[in-house]
Order: C-alpha cells, then structure tokens, then sequence
C-alpha cells in the first residue's frame, strides 16, 4: 500500500493532482495506494498519519508548506516530500527540509510523471534492500535507507541511523563496505557514508542533516564529489 497525502488549501489543485496521481498508479498497475487529502499544514500535522509521498504546497495561510516541512522532519517523519509551488523563488527553502522534488504550477503532465517514476522506484528500494546486523545470538535488520553513516572504532562498527539509534559491533568496516549499494561511499578510512544524506562537503568535512559531520579525506573529496554527480544522475535516470 503506498500512502498519498496533498495538502493544498486550493480544492481545484486538491482535485487535479489527485486525478494525475489516480491515471499514474493505474496506468502503471500500481495497487493498492490511497489519497488523503488536507486544507491545510495543522490538519496534515493533527492526522497523526504516516504517508509515502506527501505533496505540499508552499504558499498556505496560517502554516505554509516550509513550516509544515520542517515539524515533519522534527518528528523524524520520512515521507518523501514534494512541494507544489508557482515560483521557482521558493524551491531554494526546499532544500533545508529535505525536499524528495518540486512542481510547479500550472502541473506539468511529464514533469509529474517523472517525479512519480523516481519516487515509486525510492520506495521500492527503501522497502526491498536492508542488511542483517549480526551481535552474538541476536540480530538486527536494518533498511539501507535508514543508515546515515558508519563509523568504525577499535575493532567496532558503529551504524548510525536516521532515527538516531546507533548499533555497535565486532567487524571490519571493510567486511560491511561489501555489503552496501551505490548510494554508500566511503568518504574517510574510518566513515562510510549514504550518498542520500549528504548536505555538502566543505574543508575536510562532509555535512549531513540537522548540521551533522563527519570528516572526509583530503584525497577523497573530488571523487565525493564525483560520486554523488553519478549517484544523482543514476537515481534520476
């Protein structure tokens, strides 16, 4: 079930991208999903509801999309956010909460096709590809998609997730390197790092989400800058 949310205080753009949203599911067979539909950012917020894909609009009175945005993130939401918006002026504020993509209006038919395509195929990889962190007698599964960063410490490997739990335990992080996809580089010979969360890379620091470093090898910025050009346009494709 993929979860739909728009929260437009305009009811024809309620209404139109809830038909654009019903032609694509159905014209690519995606069952089943549902579409829940808010005026506003406070009735978004009081739903209390976890939703896969939420389109935001950024201009809405009381709470705009942007502030609604940024309590999501506090509440350590992960819906992929898109923001729906008549200028261009305001895609810039997307980026601090972390915005999956932008439209803007009136709705392009290709361009919503697109970001629906990346964002299906995001979910999918978010549900499909987890690893299996073994601690003796006990395991735990984890999404790579959950995986900010990892560290390793002595002879530990310390996983550092999105909700801010951390695991630690005996391997090399070479060993769990082999394990990841693309989207992980290995940006220090201690860190290795999701290309998903990286917010830039400045003075032998690599930035990730809510202010967060870790270091990145001199040697290795230019080709972490490289790898996140090729992850981004592999992702887009």
């Amino acid at each position: 079930m993929i979860k739909f949310a728009i929260c437009d205080d305009e009811p024809i753009m309620v209404h139109e991208i809830s038909n654009r949203l019903s032609q694509y599911m159905d014209g690519r067979k995606i069952t089943p999903y549902s579409v829940t539909s808010f005026s506003n950012g406070c009735a978004l917020l009081e739903s209390g509801c976890s939703f896969d894909i939420v389109f935001l609009d950024i201009q809405m009175d009381n709470l705009d999309g942007i502030e609604t945005a940024k309590i999501l993130r506090q509440r350590r939401n992960r819906s992929l956010l898109i923001f729906v918006t008549v200028l261009k002026e305001y895609v810039f504020n997307a980026f601090e909460v972390e915005a999956y993509d932008y439209l803007l209006k009136p709705l392009d038919g290709s361009h919503f096709e697109r970001t629906m395509d990346r964002a299906v195929s995001t979910l999918a990889q978010r549900t499909d590809k987890s690893i299996v962190i073994w601690r003796g007698s006990s395991c735990d599964v984890v999404p790579l998609a959950q995986i900010v960063y990892c560290e390793v410490q002595g002879r530990k490997v310390y996983v550092h997730q999105r909700d801010g739990k951390v695991i630690g335990f005996y391997d090399r992080l070479e060993n769990f390197e082999r394990q990841m996809d693309s989207r992980f580089f290995r940006c220090h010979r201690s860190y290795l790092v999701n290309l998903d969360y990286v917010r830039g890379c400045d003075t032998g620091l690599v930035t990730l989400p809510l202010g967060a470093q870790i270091p990145v090898s001199r040697l290795r910025e230019r080709d972490l800058t490289q790898a996140l050009l090729r992850y981004m346009k592999e992702r887009d494709s």
